[in-house]
């Protein structure tokens, strides 16, 4: 890059937002950053504000105000909150945008960067779950460049550089298997929130670490993915890699399976969407495959982990099923992190939301916002049978 890029990072205290700090400040010269958005984490968020001398800091919590301000005293950067100050700091102009709010909260903060017509990193993947074709015209008319930072879609990214589409026959999806990978169902019955969260290979939030442990984050992102490639959707798989080194593969119609592979750390995707179209140095352990010794890999057990069904038949049945079912797994996840129900009472509570929620299908973000609480009020409903 030869002119400095300017940065805009939505979710700045989150794991992606951390990591995405970490490089920024690594090569300061390069980046300049407009803004830092954050829910409520004030003391992380001035901090990162400071580090890296960011224009504004918005946290969304208007009540949070006062405490920022105080936080940031003496700066000079700029203190806002609530929804309307993170809109603005998302349409900022930014050439370079992160979108790293979690769940669908992410929605409209992203949108409002597609509209600035620059480049947004992806890491929410609900917002595209929930909006997939919305959010794709909008980049499209707005002349956006969406690049994907889930590590999987940035493997494919990877793997499709410089071919055509309409070469690929397939693309292959990899899944950790989260901590519950080999556990009976028994056992699973009875996994805590601490066991679920914890795992074997990813440091991540909470919300996408149980997501991983359901195998939905893979489910969700068989969505994405969709959005993301133009091929029919019995052109994906998903294939089960418990080493986390091959992160997707993409096969051509020639036979040439190519795959990307690196430790995993998240800081490599997001550097790869942070310099593209160029790479820039990472401190990521480099893969030493000696070590690693072997590859393993074995189909998806859907008795076990039935979320990954679901999100094919919502995503075969179109309309607003992904948002149904986002919101469904949202819901259903908040309330197994607050001890409410059990780690396999998720995917039954959003399997029933899928059956009692018909809603049609979406054509603007509040439609989709709509749904969103519709399928949230019906998940909450079916809850209650299940609440311990």
């Amino acid at each position: 890059m030869s002119a400095r890029r300017t940065v805009t990072i939505l979710g700045a205290t989150g794991s992606v937002g951390r990591s995405t700090l970490d490089l920024l400040e690594r090569e300061p010269g390069r980046f300049e950053v407009l803004a830092l958005t954050a829910h409520s984490d004030v003391a992380g968020l001035a901090d990162a504000a400071r580090r890296v001398g960011a224009k504004r800091a918005v946290v969304a919590r208007e009540d949070r105000l006062a405490e920022l301000r105080s936080a940031l005293q003496g700066s000079g950067i700029e203190a806002a909150a609530g929804e309307p100050a993170v809109l603005e700091a998302a349409a900022s102009g930014a050439e370079w945008t992160m979108a790293a709010i979690v769940g669908t909260a992410g929605l409209r903060p992203t949108m409002a960067a597609l509209r600035g017509g620059g480049t947004v990193a992806l890491a929410n993947k609900e917002a595209l779950v929930s909006a997939g074709g919305i959010m794709m015209d909008l980049a499209r008319a707005a002349g956006a460049t969406l690049l994907p930072v889930d590590s999987e879609h940035n493997a494919i990214f990877q793997c499709l550089a410089g071919n055509r589409a309409a070469e690929v026959r397939r693309i292959i999806l990899t899944a950790s298997g989260g901590p519950f990978r080999s556990l009976g169902l028994d056992a699973m019955r009875s996994a805590t929130p601490a066991q679920a969260i914890a795992h074997p290979n990813w440091s991540m939030g909470a919300k996408i670490s149980v997501d991983s442990a359901t195998l939905m984050n893979k489910g969700l992102e068989l969505i994405e993915a969709f959005h993301l490639f133009p091929l029919p959707l019995d052109a994906f798989e998903v294939v089960i890699h418990p080493q986390s080194v091959v992160h997707s593969l993409v096969e051509y119609r020639d036979g040439s399976v190519l795959a990307q592979l690196g430790a995993p750390d998240m800081r490599v995707p997001i550097a790869y969407a942070l310099a593209w179209p160029e790479r820039m140095e990472t401190p990521c352990e480099r893969l030493d495959l000696a070590r690693i010794g072997r590859l393993d890999f074995e189909a998806p057990d859907s008795e076990r982990f039935p979320a990954l069904r679901l999100a094919r038949e919502a995503l075969e049945a179109g309309g607003a099923r992904p948002a149904i079912l986002n919101a469904a797994n949202e819901a259903a996840v908040a309330a197994f992190l607050g001890g409410g129900i059990g780690f396999l009472d998720i995917a039954s509570i959003v399997a029933e939301t899928l059956r009692c929620c018909d809603r049609p299908a979406a054509q603007t973000v509040e439609d989709v916002l709509e749904i969103d609480r519709a399928a949230r009020g019906e998940a909450a409903r079916i809850m209650q049978k299940y609440s311990r």
